[in-house]
């Protein structure tokens, strides 16, 4: 509900909405005529007459209290015909969705003859078989829309029957039945909610056409839609018999739609992080203080200082990374190493405004670019710098990859995007890209799909997608955390080859500092949003200063040492939501004392380059690696 009311437009909609159930449900209560008596001497009273709120229509009957009453009925049509639609629709899409074969075919098919003619024909025709009134109409109404859940939910079905959780069921025995309601059904049942919460506006308005037309409710009963063919006839004379229940069908229908919208971006795995809106292209940039005089370190191409990047989700602050300095320098190598959720991505991503917004914004820092601030420059500039100066190379190149694109035309549409080339010329750079990452034959790989590669091939291509523009700076996002060994080791000595020869800056990130000691010349440790110890890689590994430095080193299997013992970290790190005042390590770290729990902890140099964010470090203590 908190996330549903940060969304003012759904909020509007759901009071309205409930404005007129509490209205309607309390009818019998209210004190108002009865909406089925004639009194043709107060025939077509205007609004605001004596004892009529809203006047009367052609009998004399109280327009105000056939609202409220029709308002009733046509909700009460509107929510049965939607909920019919949807357990029918829904059944018959989950059935057809998880059994495939001649059950899909038969169902699909007898769904495709209902689709086959026009919706409201098909309602009109219904009813004129079963006759006019208000409960065929219902039937009508409910069958027309069943097509469309039933749509929706095979496609869902289809997918997740197919899904490694599925046969996982299907090997612990469970029957057909049990997996279609327990196992598919509850990863559906959203859907179905979001569907049904966006089509009862539409069902309702479907009601009030029959009813116009004279085939829904009958007379002497209510509901908007035969008020509002009753005042048609009228309409020139006295207007307000036809537009008061017109308005209220506009109301009716907007708020449920508004409400709807609302209850889509809730129940959106998306969207649940309370961000109602879709991410924009650049993260947004919010700083409290804009640093001015901001210089660059002597040889860098990359010199971010002091960045912030936070998550707002409703009332909660979400300190992702909370003030960290990257330099890198041509031909250099910067690692990034932690825990899964201690910022590294965040920080990278935030460089080139790839964090989403919202909820994510950077609220703090500089990011120069041979001396230029990335945070302060135009969109425009931004997408230009994208691919041509700073690449990425993401962890998973499946999903980076698209699927339905060869690897030559995605090549070749990352090369046109910052070079004037023709499409030949591109295609025979697109070749030589990859024969640089040492893919075979190139030339047959460019047609190629993504799913037609290995993984480590997959990977090369990322890798050469990145330097297409002739990128200064590539961010490496665990590049080699879903490859094998052997695999892994090739493209870790690819990418210390490329830097070497174009002389271009990489930042690393990883978990394994295996990794970090294979390609990195200097490695910062990040733990809950800072670095906690940054340095020489060789330095670090031989003598680390923080304890948390220590504990991830002895993390990593040593080659010829089968008997020493791998330390498991303690503990779980702190929400950023929720950080501790003083270490954010102390509660996990063996040294800790009250001194680092009472205030926030600097990072602080104790040697040439190596810096350190403990008040007990290990200095002097060797690491045996």
């Amino acid at each position: 509900m908190r996330l549903l009311f940060n969304n003012k437009l759904a909020t509007a909609g759901l009071l309205v909405f409930a404005l007129i159930v509490v209205t309607a449900l309390l009818a019998p209560v209210l004190p108002l005529p009865d909406p089925d008596v004639t009194a043709p001497a107060d025939r077509l009273m205007r609004p605001l007459s004596e004892g009529h709120l809203l006047g009367t229509d052609a009998l004399g009957r109280d327009i105000l209290s056939r609202l409220v009453w029709g308002s009733r009925v046509s909700l009460a049509v509107g929510v049965s015909a939607t909920l019919i639609a949807a357990f029918f629709g829904s059944l018959i899409g989950l059935v057809a969705g998880y059994a495939g074969g001649r059950v899909d075919t038969l169902l699909m098919r007898g769904i495709d003859m209902v689709m086959a003619f026009p919706y409201i024909l098909l309602a009109l025709a219904i009813v004129a078989v079963l006759g006019p009134g208000l409960l065929n109409a219902l039937y009508a109404i409910a069958v027309v829309n069943i097509p469309f859940f039933a749509r929706n939910i095979r496609g869902i079905a289809l997918g997740l029957s197919r899904r490694e959780f599925v046969d996982a069921a299907r090997l612990s025995g469970k029957s057909h039945a049990q997996i279609l309601f327990i196992e598919v059904l509850p990863n559906v049942l959203p859907v179905i909610i979001i569907t049904m919460s966006t089509t009862v506006g539409w069902m309702i308005l479907e009601t009030a056409g029959l009813s116009f037309l004279g085939l829904g409710a009958q007379p002497p009963q209510a509901d908007l839609g035969s008020m509002l063919g009753d005042g048609r006839k009228i309409l020139f004379t006295a207007p307000h018999v036809s537009i008061i229940p017109g308005v209220m069908i506009f109301i009716l229908v907007m708020s449920i739609n508004l409400l709807g919208d609302g209850v889509r971006d809730v129940l959106d795995p998306r969207l649940k992080s309370g961000a109602l809106t879709r991410p924009v292209a650049r993260t947004a940039v919010e700083r409290r203080q804009v640093p001015e005089g901001a210089t660059p370190a002597p040889g860098a191409v990359l010199d971010v200082q002091g960045l912030r990047t936070e998550f707002h989700i409703g009332s909660q602050v979400f300190r992702a990374v909370g003030g960290v300095d990257m330099r890198i320098g041509k031909g250099e190598c910067l690692g990034i190493v932690g825990e899964s959720g201690s910022g590294k991505s965040v920080a990278a991503m935030s460089i080139m405004g790839l964090v989403p917004t919202p909820p994510g914004r950077i609220t703090g820092g500089v990011a120069l670019f041979d001396g230029e601030d990335l945070f302060s420059v135009s969109d425009e500039r931004v997408r230009q710098l994208r691919g041509l100066a700073v690449s990425h190379v993401f962890q998973d190149p499946l999903s980076t990859l698209h699927p339905l694109f060869t690897v030559g035309e995605q090549l070749v549409e990352a090369i046109e995007a910052h070079q004037p080339l023709s499409r030949s010329q591109a295609r025979e750079k697109a070749a030589e890209l990859l024969s640089l990452v040492r893919i075979p034959n190139p030339v047959e790989r460019l047609k190629a799909y993504p799913h037609e590669l290995s993984g480590g091939m997959r990977q090369r291509v990322c890798i050469a997608m990145a330097l297409a523009g002739e990128a200064r700076v590539i961010i490496a996002d665990e590049p080699t955390t879903a490859l094998d060994v052997t695999v892994q080791a090739q493209v870790l000595s690819l990418l210390d080859t490329l830097r070497k020869e174009r002389n271009a800056g990489i930042l690393f990130i990883t978990h394994d500092f295996g990794v970090v000691s294979a390609i990195c010349d200097r490695v910062a440790v990040m733990y809950a949003g800072q670095f906690v110890e940054t340095g020489e890689t060789g330095e670090i590994l031989r003598a680390p200063a923080h304890p948390y430095t220590a504990k991830l080193i002895d993390c990593v299997p040593v080659l010829g040492e089968p008997d020493r013992r791998l330390d498991a970290i303690e503990g779980r790190p702190p929400v950023v939501n929720d950080l501790p005042v003083g270490c954010a390590f102390a509660a996990r770290c063996p040294r800790a004392e009250d001194d680092c729990r009472a205030g926030p902890i600097a990072l602080t140099e104790f040697a040439p380059g190596r810096q350190v964010r403990c008040i007990h470090p290990l200095i002097g203590e060797t690491q045996n690696v």
